[in-house]
């Protein structure tokens, strides 16, 4: 038996990452736009498809549990 997992799962769109985050869309870009200059350092991780960025759904509740692990200064922001 295979258990497809719709795609709207697996990744959210830049605007539904910043409601889960509570930040502006604004803010989400810039931060996906940090990610992606820093080669994955910094900022909020996102993937480019086609021409459209995307946030994969994990890489959210990865950044929401190491918040509560690290040090406050090494956030997203």
């Amino acid at each position: 038996m295979t258990t497809e997992t719709p795609i709207d799962d697996e990744v959210l769109t830049i605007d539904e990452a910043a409601a889960i985050l509570r930040i502006s869309r604004n803010a989400a870009y810039t931060l996906s736009r940090k990610w992606r200059a820093t080669g994955g350092r910094v900022g909020l991780p996102c993937i480019q498809v086609g021409r459209s960025v995307r946030v994969p759904r994990s890489a959210i509740r990865e950044l929401l549990q190491s918040a509560t692990t690290h040090d406050p200064d090494d956030q997203v922001a």
